[in-house]
């Protein structure tokens, strides 16, 4: 049975905070790392998104605040998050632990006007309890010299690899350099990759470590995935909303003008929708946010810049357009669903294109996702059958007897006289051919992979060293210039 917050903390105001905002039970992440955290150490923490990450850092260090004997004035605990809406969902989780207390916090975030970054240089020349803050702008404050980290108790990494995966690595060992060297690190991280490792090796003192069901989503999502054409993706999203309505989806796409074209399509549903991507301002993105978790916006199309830590309650349905290139991206795409033990449901479109991507998350998730059947409208679809049918695929006869004819072929002298090996070069290349070959067949011609067959056609003739067509014309004229020098 999981242990209450009061058989952990101490402090009657934070408790009351808590009562409050109704928690009431510990999740497994909280209930092994307060008494961590409490007792002083540093802490390397795995957890899958969605698991009360925030709490379980943020509940610790306000109740030893409470308990007094830190420096006044001063930042005592400083909260590094990858992204601007990370740092300021943190901000106003403390808020609500803290309601109770005399904490001060502020969050430190990059594309704000003159007034919020003037407010921004205030509470750390002041020193606020707690800064939350993106690694580049608390940096950018630091090197004007108005902030002091040499008296700061508490040095937290929340997503850590996904700071290290946008490339601040130099910027946390810059900050962490100002640090005093008695400080307690806590990193906070969804997977475990050797750069986090690297980092825990750098920064943290004999910590306690802490990992629990690292990369699986939450056993309450109801994953599925229809395989399909391109082609076919806008018609199904377009019968899912048709067929249902929902309070709260989120629609993840892989590229900026894919969220504008989706988000314009829904519209025509007469589906209240809003889009989240890096060419909106600061103001756009939180108008968007505050609309959403309000009700009056129903879908956020979006890139992966809210893929993870965003904790938005009764997401009903996350939509993958296209399957995320990292499988670990799978796992934080559809974590924003089922948060808090709720139930939630997870769809995936994946085109003939996407197979390998498909089937890595599958090894990763350990289990084959579901597939939903294509509308029989929409035409036929292509097949999947994970790994071991492309290597089938690859090894058929056909393929087994092409790669004959090209060692055969390849084993006469060239134009230099010197011998073209049929090595294995030569032979991944026309497995690559063969494969693409194949899938383009099982794909019924349209106009618009009409081009994709010619494409394949030449690529093909290219790759197994056919002689290009001979401009006679251009050795004449070759002679012709050679013969002249030599007059």
């Amino acid at each position: 049975m999981a242990k209450r917050f009061d058989e952990l903390l101490t402090n009657d105001d934070v408790l009351d905070g808590l009562w409050d905002m109704h928690f009431d039970e510990c999740t497994p992440i909280q209930e092994q790392t307060i008494p961590i955290v409490l007792d002083g150490r540093d802490l390397l923490a795995c957890a899958q998104t969605g698991t009360g990450k925030t709490a379980a850092y943020l509940l610790p260090v306000i109740d030893r605040l409470a308990e007094g004997g830190f420096p006044e004035d001063a930042i005592n605990c400083i909260v590094m998050a990858p992204t601007r809406e990370l740092a300021q969902q943190i901000d106003r989780q403390l808020q609500g632990f803290a309601y109770f207390m005399p904490v001060s916090s502020i969050a430190i975030y990059g594309g704000t006007d003159g007034y919020t970054y003037e407010q921004q240089r205030k509470g750390l020349k002041m020193g606020a309890d707690v800064v939350i803050a993106t690694p580049g702008r608390l940096l950018a404050h630091l090197s004007m010299g108005y902030a002091d980290l040499s008296k700061t108790s508490f040095f937290i990494l929340d997503e850590a690899d996904r700071m290290l995966d946008m490339g601040f690595f130099d910027d946390i060992m810059q900050i962490f350099s100002q640090l005093p060297r008695n400080v307690q690190v806590l990193l906070f991280s969804a997977t475990m990759p050797p750069k986090i490792q690297k980092l825990a090796g750098n920064i943290l003192k004999n910590p306690a470590e802490i990992k629990l069901a690292v990369s699986k989503p939450a056993e309450k999502i109801k994953q599925s995935c229809y395989v399909c054409y391109e082609n076919q993706k806008l018609p199904i999203l377009q019968s899912i909303f048709s067929q249902e309505q929902f309070r709260k989806v989120i629609l993840f796409s892989s590229s900026k003008l894919k969220v504008k074209t989706l988000a314009r399509e829904l519209r025509k549903l007469n589906i209240k929708v809003g889009e989240m991507h890096s060419d909106l301002d600061q103001t756009k993105r939180e108008d968007v946010m505050l609309d959403f978790k309000a009700g009056k916006l129903n879908v956020i199309v979006a890139t992966d810049i809210i893929s993870r830590g965003i904790d938005i309650e009764d997401i009903e349905l996350v939509i993958n357009y296209d399957v995320p290139r990292d499988p670990e991206d799978y796992v934080h795409r559809i974590g924003r669903t089922a948060r808090a033990d709720r139930d939630g449901r997870a769809v995936t479109f994946a085109s003939n294109e996407d197979f390998i991507r498909l089937s890595r998350i599958e090894r990763l998730l350990e289990k084959p996702i579901p597939k939903e059947s294509v509308p029989e409208n929409l035409g036929k679809a292509p097949e999947y059958g994970g790994c071991s049918k492309r290597i089938r695929i690859n090894n058929s006869s056909k393929g087994k007897k092409n790669l004959t004819s090209v060692k055969k072929s390849s084993s006469g002298r060239g134009r230099s006289g010197n011998r073209n090996q049929g090595d294995e070069k030569s032979q991944t290349a026309v497995k690559r051919n063969l494969q693409t070959t194949v899938e383009m067949n099982r794909q019924p011609a349209t106009e618009a992979n009409a081009g994709m067959h010619e494409y394949v056609k030449v690529q093909t003739a290219v790759d197994r060293n056919i002689p290009p067509a001979v401009d006679t014309n251009k050795k004449k004229r070759r002679r012709y210039c050679r013969s002249n020098k030599n007059k």
